[in-house]
């Protein structure tokens, strides 16, 4: 056996108010005066000087707003590429992204792109990525999607949903702030955390479990719990531990895998746009079949956080439009091997998973 060997985030700060440390981190890594630091923040930040203030700027470093209404796609990454080539007269000294998944993932795909010729799309899948990315930190702002530790970056392509895995992907530096995750609305908070449930629930209970995965996914469990089923905890011990349970749970798919809610939520996201950690909620909440146990605990954490999910998104779809996002979800086949086993092309068959999104 072959047994794969997975690169880690090399660095991590973590603590309240330890994003003020972001200039003293980067000064070191300043290639010179000409070669700036391109900062990808979120643009609820824009104006919010709470935040802004605190972005380290020297010499030709640029700020650049991005929304994240929509989830990342191909043409958004070789566009933001395209900017960086045309209006800099040097490599970038690094990409920091801060924000939440999808500007990590920016962050993480622009990084990669700047060293590797082609297209984004190029790049989708597993360890096609040739030459080292540039120096890349990410700063989550909200917590759950584990995009601070993967070693991959979701984009919506021309034909698919699917992320650049790869060995040059994860950040060279993390800075893990609890304070930046304050103001998060309930519900974002809410299906965010739950991308970082659905990830326990799907390694721990996937075909390609073992000690490593194992360990990491359990922590990760019992904070989700904890986090969105106790009353004990205060506000600040809840951002502190739902940021620890993202990265947990980050980590438990490094040498696993997810499963059947990814594979299928990547179909909603790529033909509806379905951001993710909703899209993991919508189809979560009728997998019985697969996780009977973890799917329980879900509608009891919904229903004491008083979560409506949207009904019905399937409900008026054509036979083509079900079939293109059953092509997306069936591409995906490390997913369902982990979810099901190396025979699972016998009982997840085309009309399986159309009867599974008319019920979304």
């Amino acid at each position: 056996m072959n047994y794969k060997n997975f690169p880690m985030v090399s660095k991590i700060m973590f603590g309240r108010g330890s994003f003020n440390q972001l200039g003293d981190i980067l000064d070191p890594k300043r290639l010179n005066t000409k070669a700036p630091f391109i900062f990808y923040v979120d643009e609820v930040f824009k104006g919010n000087a709470w935040l802004t203030s605190r972005i380290p700027l020297s010499y030709n470093d640029k700020v650049i707003y991005v929304s994240s209404d929509q989830e990342p796609k191909t043409s958004q990454i070789d566009a933001l590429v395209e900017e960086i080539i045309l209006t800099q007269k040097e490599m970038p000294s690094g990409i920091i992204g801060i924000g939440g998944g999808c500007l990590l993932d920016i962050a993480k795909a622009v990084s990669i792109m700047l060293t590797n010729e082609g297209k984004s799309e190029d790049y989708q899948g597993w360890d096609l990525v040739k030459k080292p990315a540039i120096y890349h930190l990410g700063v989550p702002t909200i917590s759950g999607t584990g995009a601070e530790v993967s070693r991959t970056t979701i984009l919506t392509g021309t034909e698919r949903k699917l992320g650049i895995n790869s060995d040059y992907t994860p950040f060279d530096q993390v800075i893990l702030d609890p304070e930046l995750t304050a103001n998060v609305p309930k519900d974002q908070w809410f299906y965010t955390g739950m991308d970082c449930y659905v990830h326990c629930i799907e390694s721990l209970n996937g075909t390609y479990l073992n000690a490593f995965s194992k360990s990491y996914g359990e922590k990760a469990f019992e904070l989700c719990k904890e986090i969105f089923l106790s009353d004990t905890l205060s506000k600040e011990e809840s951002q502190d531990k739902l940021m620890m349970a993202s990265w947990h749970g980050g980590m438990s798919i490094a040498y696993s895998q997810v499963g059947v809610a990814h594979a299928m939520s990547y179909g909603l996201g790529y033909l509806l746009g379905t951001k993710h950690g909703i899209g993991n909620c919508i189809v979560f909440d009728h997998l019985e079949e697969y996780y009977p146990d973890g799917v329980a605990l879900f509608k009891q954490m919904k229903e004491k956080h008083d979560i409506q999910l949207p009904q019905g998104i399937c409900a008026n779809l054509s036979d083509e439009e079900l079939d293109i996002m059953i092509d997306v979800a069936l591409s995906l086949e490390p997913l369902w091997e982990n979810a099901i086993g190396k025979n699972w092309k016998k009982t997840i068959t085309r009309e399986k998973l159309k009867s599974l999104y008319q019920k979304m």
